[in-house]
């Protein structure tokens, strides 16, 4: 199960979490990082380093934040970062 950035990233967009990704798969969505889906490999480093706890795995995210889940497959699947 992958890892999935909610809204709580917005405005804030720290980007260690970037740092400590073992296989680079967090990118600048523009008003927040987005977790690549397809590449994330669960490792979890992501999680703890997250100065705003905006990180969660897909089935632990808070009922208001499921939207973060499809915004980030869209984001890939739409190509991606640029």
């Amino acid at each position: 199960m992958t890892y999935t950035i909610t809204s709580r990233c917005v405005g804030t967009k720290d980007e260690s979490c970037v740092t400590v990704c073992p296989v680079d798969c967090i990118h600048d969505a523009g008003e927040q990082m987005m977790i690549d889906p397809v590449e994330c490999i669960d490792c979890g480093a992501c999680v703890p380093i997250c100065p705003v706890d905006a990180i969660f795995t897909e089935d632990e995210v808070p009922a208001e934040e499921q939207d973060s889940i499809e915004a980030a497959r869209s984001f890939y699947g739409s190509g991606g970062p640029s």
